[in-house]
């Protein structure tokens, strides 16, 4: 069982932490367990940040988003954020990468896979940001709520879109309007999470799953995660008009031929990104 641990401890307003593993795998991790990971501005700035480095950084491969503490996160706190709520001010910097990855504008998309390992209480901003990023592992003592009616507000990170487009729109008006607690087995049956494991097993399996995609050809990952966010935000058609080009693109990379190099040899590729 891997068990990560800060380096030092978070300040009041709490913090995120990064860390490298294998040269390829960003770890952020949210780190205010002694306010539930709650959230305020400095760390809605700071996930971007690093999010913004994932993409940045040649050898990064995959992120792996986790939360220190019993928690992933109890949502926003409320005092700290309620003033940006009321005034409609933007806790992050434009031309960062935006994490909750809609296409807002005056922010880049994220192009490399991420990964979210949930456990305990995973409420509002915490769907949002799991819904908002690629694959979600669970633990199977999750609670999960996406509450913003019960304080009179709305979701405005994702849920009302994508709730609806992984659930159904029964399923996301089901929790989004009765602001329910529910559990890692609902989430699994509404493909709010993809695959649901022991506690202990979260972060272990988390960074199995991480470094296999990492193992894959980096820019094929890349173009093959965004053919399939294009057929879903664009339409069919507009993703079939990519596939021969990109095809044709990857095809002449060094990483395509490493890939018959291997085949033929019978071993595992070793792929540069190249």
């Amino acid at each position: 069982m891997t068990a990560l641990t800060p380096t030092t401890p978070a300040p009041p307003e709490g913090r995120i932490d990064t860390q490298v593993l294998d040269g390829q795998i960003l770890l952020i991790g949210i780190h205010r367990p002694a306010k539930r990971n709650g959230w305020t501005p400095p760390m809605f700035r700071q996930l971007a940040e690093a999010y913004t480095r994932l993409d940045d950084e040649p050898g990064l491969r995959v992120g792996v988003l986790h939360a220190f503490g019993d928690h992933f996160t109890a949502g926003l706190d409320l005092p700290a954020m309620v003033e940006y709520l009321r005034s409609g001010q933007k806790v992050v910097p434009p031309g960062l990468v935006e994490p909750y990855d809609f296409g807002m504008p005056g922010y880049r998309r994220r192009s490399k896979p991420m990964l979210v390992a949930v456990q305990g209480i995973c409420y509002t901003v915490g769907i949002e940001l799991m819904l908002g990023a690629d694959i979600v592992l669970a633990a199977d003592d999750c609670r999960f709520s996406q509450m913003e009616v019960q304080r009179g507000i709305m979701a405005t990170g994702g849920a009302t879109l994508r709730m609806a487009e992984r659930a159904g729109v029964g399923n996301a008006l089901l929790h989004l309007l009765s602001a329910d607690v529910f559990d890692s087995a609902e989430a699994l049956r509404c493909n709010f999470v993809q695959r649901v494991v022991p506690r202990p097993e979260l972060l272990d399996a988390t960074l199995a799953l991480a470094r296999q995609i990492a193992a894959q050809a980096p820019q094929a990952v890349i173009e093959t995660r965004r053919n399939v966010l294009k057929a879903i935000e664009l339409g069919q058609a507009a993703a079939v008009a990519d596939f021969i080009p990109v095809q044709a693109r990857l095809a002449a990379s060094e990483d395509a031929a490493e890939g018959v190099r291997a085949f033929v040899e019978k071993r595992p590729a070793r792929f540069s990104g190249r």
